[in-house]
């Protein structure tokens, strides 16, 4: 049974799914617990989807709700931290959303802490992954969109309003496809996995062949999934190839942009698709990076590799934050 205010819950609030794991003072994972989201689940629906996945996997930890320490949540989109309010979130349709308030409530008063998810996916990375506490890092997480978090000086650089990393809203195609946040040719709108799974379905309705279809069939998705692009591209689908090299491509220019403007050390590249391929994915990524940064000679130096907690990045950020942040 762990010591009574040890365990704490973080939680990755994506897209798709609500992934939780309960952790011990140590950052031991105890349990976890992964639901999947529906799209246009209202706000209030989906804070009590939270609230649920959190008493399960507290209770799975052998943890009483009143013995919780925290939950600390990362959350898509411009997140006002003081007040734990997500000001918004195009892929959940949020907007002015007091996450923070709503889930203590349900919880019975247990401080909740809410944070940009991918902000907490680099913390995460930052001090327990591919970071190595080295002290200044960009993350750049590929998933359902494309969002990015900045170490500089070993600490999470939020700027003067808290938005600063939301890297995949930097413009690579000035009239390239509308993204969710309603400008044309955002890193997002080129390169996350949705752009990719837009791309590879346009690509079938033009009658080009592919096995994505029989994939998805074989592996009961309803979507291109990570695990569906790995299949393709293992069965060497060359719509997937041909989807997944220009979004590469893409990527390795938004990496280029992020060392010549910010020069860190290390450049992690996390999110789904990182943690199916690995270097595979980073690999083209990191080549096009190299080409692009304004200094090469020194550039060459700063690491581009793919993160090292996977899955578990953004929830065991949370907690690192929240342990900083509350003083735990």
């Amino acid at each position: 049974m762990p010591h009574k205010k040890e365990v704490m819950v973080g939680v990755d609030l994506g897209g798709t799914s609500i992934k939780a794991i309960a952790v011990n003072g140590k950052n031991k994972i105890l349990a976890t617990e992964k639901k999947r989201t529906e799209a246009g689940v209202k706000p209030e629906a989906l804070i009590k989807e939270i609230a649920g996945v959190v008493e399960s996997v507290a209770k799975n930890a052998g943890c009483k709700m009143k013995a919780l320490a925290a939950v600390s949540i990362g959350a898509p989109g411009a997140i006002d931290i003081r007040r734990g309010i997500v000001n918004e979130a195009p892929n959940l349709g949020w907007k002015n959303v007091p996450l923070s308030d709503a889930l203590e409530s349900l919880l019975g008063g247990v401080p909740v802490v809410v944070d940009n998810d991918v902000n907490v996916g680099v913390i995460g990375e930052h001090a327990l992954g591919a970071g190595e506490q080295i002290k200044n890092l960009v993350g750049i997480f590929v998933g359902t969109g494309i969002g990015g978090g900045i170490i500089s000086g070993g600490k999470l650089y939020q700027g003067s309003n808290g938005w600063a990393g939301e890297i995949g809203h930097t413009v690579l195609l000035v009239d390239g496809p509308v993204c969710s946040c309603g400008h044309r040719g955002c890193a997002e709108a080129l390169a996350s996995r949705t752009a990719i799974e837009r791309d590879v379905r346009d690509a079938i309705k033009a009658g080009q062949k592919s096995l994505v279809l029989q994939i998805m069939k074989e592996k009961n998705k309803d979507r291109i999934t990570s695990s569906v692009i790995q299949e393709a591209l293992a069965r060497k689908d060359r719509v997937v190839q041909e989807v997944m090299k220009r979004a590469e491509y893409y990527l390795g220019i938004l990496v280029a942009n992020a060392v010549n403007v910010l020069d860190p050390a290390r450049v992690v590249i996390g999110g789904g698709i990182a943690e199916r391929l690995g270097d595979d994915f980073v690999a083209p990524i990191r080549s096009t990076a190299y080409e692009y940064f304004l200094h090469p000679p020194a550039a060459k130096k700063i690491k581009i590799v793919p993160g090292a907690l996977g899955d578990n990045a953004g929830a065991l950020g949370a907690v690192v934050l929240a342990r900083k942040r509350l003083d735990l």
